[in-house]
């Protein structure tokens, strides 16, 4: 009896058929590895990702975007990451359902992360947004077991510290655009400490509000303030209206002053310098000078009226003056 017993006959046709068959079966198995070989030796990186190609468990290089080749069977293995993308961490809320128009937001409470103290120990309800990009590759995968949560950890951490820095009032108003600055600077600073190969984009804030439970006294706190500016807006528009007019007079006045002063002055300079001159004048001949000096001022003098009467004691009746006459003689001088 055979060594298969009533299976012989069967073993023996299988044999027969794997000895027809073996060079279709070599050639199928040599298709096979040559598309498996083929299948693992090329890989391609996306415009957007760059690989970090890992052989036997240790990195070898990182590649850029297109096709490249590497060892098959899994001796090579890369590792794509989404270098050029912007990533996203959110504090405070969580988006949700981006594929609408309009983002909706989840309802789950985030108190833990954005309830903080401020320098002036008032509590506000701070929202912010980390945006950045993987700028290492290898660094991002293997410097650390989970970036993300660094990221959050580190970011949250600034975002107090930048916070506790300033007055409650600078949070909700003024200084919104510093504290974003300032976080994002921290936060670079601490990512490159640790060398996780992270680049932080922008740090926005979003909603910064008081809590909920005092809102209202918050809201009662800023329109008595607002009134306050607005007082000292009026007054300060009221000053600025007053006192340059009041100055502008001020000077006017001055001016005028010291124009009347010179007038004055200068007037009072040309009589003296008249004076001398008709003193001078005087000195030369006397008599002459004072009938001249007598007979014009009489002649000004008498201009004045319509008419006139002079009574002599030396001339027997009256004498009429009329306006624009000259007179002649000077009394006195009839005597002579």
């Amino acid at each position: 009896m055979s060594q298969y017993g009533p299976f012989q006959n069967d073993w023996d046709k299988f044999r027969r058929e794997i000895r027809k068959y073996s060079k279709l079966i070599t050639l199928a198995l040599g298709a096979i590895f040559t598309v498996i070989t083929l299948a693992t030796s090329f890989y391609t990186v996306a415009p957007e990702e760059e690989a970090v190609v890992i052989r036997l468990g240790r990195y070898l290089e990182t590649t850029p975007p297109g096709l490249h080749f590497k060892l098959p069977f899994g001796i090579d293995r890369e590792i794509k990451v989404k270098t050029k993308q912007i990533l996203q961490a959110e504090f405070g809320f969580r988006s949700q359902d981006f594929s609408s128009r309009r983002t909706r937001y989840s309802q789950e409470d985030f108190d833990d992360e954005s309830l903080m103290l401020t320098g002036d120990l008032n509590v506000a309800d701070v929202e912010w947004v980390v945006q950045y990009q993987v700028a290492d590759p290898f660094k991002f995968l293997f410097q650390t077991s989970s970036p993300e949560t660094n990221i959050r950890d580190v970011s949250e951490s600034i975002m107090r510290r930048v916070v506790g820095d300033r007055s409650v009032t600078e949070v909700l108003t003024t200084g919104r655009v510093e504290i974003s600055q300032d976080a994002r600077d921290l936060m670079q600073e601490v990512l490159d400490r640790y060398d996780l190969g992270v680049r932080i984009v922008t740090v926005k804030l979003q909603d910064v509000n008081p809590p909920d439970k005092v809102k209202p006294s918050f809201n009662e706190v800023n329109a008595a303030k607002q009134e306050q500016e607005q007082v000292i807006n009026q007054a300060e528009e009221r000053y600025n209206k007053v006192i340059p007019e009041a100055r502008g007079n001020a000077q006017k006045m001055i001016s005028e002053a010291e124009g009347h002063a010179t007038r004055v002055v200068n007037r009072a300079l040309g009589d003296a310098e008249k004076f001398n001159e008709i003193y001078n004048e005087y000195r030369k001949a006397p008599n002459l000078t004072r009938r001249r000096i007598y007979l014009e001022t009489m002649e000004k003098l008498f201009n004045r009226f319509e008419d006139v009467t002079i009574v002599d004691p030396n001339v027997k009746g009256l004498l009429p003056v009329f306006g624009g006459q000259r007179l002649s003689p000077i009394p006195g001088e009839a005597q002579q």
